[in-house]
């Protein structure tokens, strides 16, 4: 009989605010999983509980809440009595009497949830989707994302380290991990939070924390060293193994810090992003500086204690490629591996893992557990709205030959990934060898700043002609620095900056379709790259459904649509690619 584990990271009250997920595993083996947002589609899908996921879980191995064994969680909402002082403090700070008692007597209701009654409200929720409900158990919110780590890194041993906002009472956790599983080494408490930092910053340059830290990421290239910014930082807080950022993130949200900020540097926050100022600049790369120099400090000091050569990373930061980048190219670290769902999204999949010997949990090699359509699916939706399009006998050659021509083409094959980036099922792609194909797809297809950067898929054979550190990058999880001979042939997606890019390598094995269209691109160019962004218009989720991939192909600057065998285009073409 096939055993059953639901694993779901809910986004309401006691288990975070943003990211809500699902994922099922048949006798310990993960079979699918995927984003509420993505049903949803609102980014991040905020406050919300992830029914929709849940039910799409279920529906996948066609089965009953009641034939799920086992729920499990990743918080454990009575280890929030660990920082209760700090919720009694920022309670405490609100303006007015009265504006105090009604904070402390929401922390109360909701501390005494965590202890006596934490499951209820996911208990109701689930109730709601079948019955009777399974039993639920809860994990620690860290132990869950080292899991996501390290049992499907196929290392034997690592540090594990595990960074974000806040889980119950951590921050970042350094675990030692063996085939026996996860040791907690060391703990840093919120509010000493390397995510509320990099948020606090993020919200002063005008964009929200949990969706813009990328952005300043992305910023922080076009900065430079600027000796006055980095020294202020650098009073405020303290960096490296023993950090300490309290003095930004002490108290309750972001709003604090930023008015820290302004009083710092004598300026105003951005009540939104636009034309940044050189300043503007000089803080993104100041900050990226600052928070590259404390993880990698983290790994590589207790790499070097516990005599461990591998580094494992996961939790919100750890999505930060700059970072990643810095920790693959270390003297003291032998390999990496990042959790490609390392956001909280990712919490379902460590969830599930944790009670698991890490020696079962298969080595990860992609990230596509999500939804998949037939042509049968397709072809009905298509006729029934009177979309003309064709089957070419070659689609991968027929493609290629277009994206050469200069087409900018929504990709939509096989099952949905999960996690933040598009790996070649729910992709936008172009032509990688004119700054053009860039600039085409922020301004007529993304619809957003024009300096944002792209990201490059190759064939995983070319990684070592294109990359200084080579070898396979199959999550667009880290950065790299291209071979100066290469620079000239892919220059769409290189940052304008610095001209480093965040790979994705592809194999055959991890998916067959999307590699024989890179290799048909080869054939047709020379080249083994193509520009991969995901597919979705600024500020909406990646696309689930057919359906939703039309209307962002009639919505958006494309040019050719992929539906699976189907083959829309805004202008005619031939099926021979001619």
């Amino acid at each position: 009989m096939t055993r059953y584990t639901l694993s779901l990271k809910p986004a309401i009250t006691l288990y975070g605010q943003h990211d809500p997920s699902a994922a099922l595993f048949e006798d310990g083996r993960l079979v699918f999983a995927v984003e509420e947002e993505r049903y949803t589609r609102r980014k991040h899908a905020p406050n919300t509980f992830p029914e929709n996921a849940i039910r799409a879980c279920l529906d996948h191995a066609n089965v009953e809440l009641s034939d799920v064994e086992t729920v499990v969680l990743p918080y454990d909402p009575s280890l929030r009595r660990n920082i209760l002082p700090h919720y009694v403090r920022s309670a405490l700070r609100r303006p007015g009497v009265l504006r105090k008692v009604e904070a402390v007597e929401q922390m109360l209701v909701k501390e005494t949830q965590a202890q006596l009654y934490p499951v209820r409200r996911v208990e109701s929720r689930l109730a709601d989707i079948g019955t009777p409900v399974p039993p639920i158990e809860t994990r620690s919110h860290h132990a869950c994302h080292a899991a996501s780590a390290f049992h499907p890194s196929g290392f034997d041993e690592a540090v594990v380290v595990t960074v974000d906002a806040k889980g119950e009472y951590d921050s970042t956790v350094v675990w030692h991990a063996t085939q026996e599983g996860l040791t907690r080494v060391r703990t840093y408490d919120h509010p000493n939070s390397l995510g509320l930092f990099y948020a606090v910053v993020t919200e002063y340059l005008g964009y929200h924390m949990f969706n813009g830290e990328g952005k300043v990421m992305g910023l922080a290239p076009y900065g430079s060293e600027n000796a006055e910014i980095e020294s202020r930082l650098r009073e405020l807080v303290d960096v490296g193994v023993d950090y300490d950022v309290t003095a930004l993130t002490g108290e309750w949200g972001t709003d604090a810090g930023v008015s820290r900020l302004e009083s710092l540097f004598g300026r105003e926050w951005r009540d939104e992003p636009g034309e940044f100022t050189q300043f503007e600049k000089d803080l993104a790369y100041a900050t990226q500086k600052l928070t590259e120099e404390t993880v990698l400090d983290i790994a590589e000091s207790f790499a070097r204690r516990l005599g461990v050569d591998d580094v494992a990373l996961a939790g919100g930061v750890a999505l930060n490629c700059k970072l990643n980048g810095r920790l693959v190219a270390s003297d003291v670290v032998d390999d990496v591996f990042v959790q490609p769902v390392a956001h909280d999204a990712g919490l379902a999949l460590g969830a599930g893992w944790l009670d698991a010997d890490p020696a079962d949990v298969p080595e990860q090699t992609h990230v596509y557990w999500g939804p998949e359509y037939s042509m049968d699916e397709i072809r009905a939706l298509l006729e029934t709205n009177k979309l003309s399009y064709e089957e070419p006998d070659d689609l991968e050659r027929h493609v290629a030959q277009r994206l050469a021509d200069g087409a900018l083409v929504g990709w939509f094959q096989g099952r949905t990934e999960l996690g933040p980036r598009a790996l070649g099922n729910r992709s936008i792609l172009a032509d990688p060898r004119s700054v053009d194909s860039r600039d085409r797809v922020n301004r007529f297809v993304k619809h957003r700043e024009e300096w944002r950067p792209f990201a490059p898929s190759m064939l995983e054979s070319a990684a070592d002609d294109y990359l200084r550190a080579g070898g396979p990058a199959p999550y667009m999880i880290t950065a790299d620095d291209v071979h100066d001979d290469r620079v000239d042939e892919v220059p769409a997606v290189l940052h304008p900056a610095d001209d480093t890019t965040r790979p994705q390598t592809v194999r055959a094995d991890q998916n067959p379709r999307y590699h024989r269209l890179i290799s048909e691109f080869e054939r047709v160019t020379g080249v083994p790259v193509l520009l991969n962004t995901s597919f979705n218009d600024h500020a909406e989720p990646i696309v689930n459904t057919p359906k939703e991939a039309l209307k962002d192909f009639y919505g958006m600057g494309l040019d050719v649509l992929v539906l699976e065998d189907a083959v829309l285009s805004k202008e005619p073409s031939s099926a021979d690619g001619t």
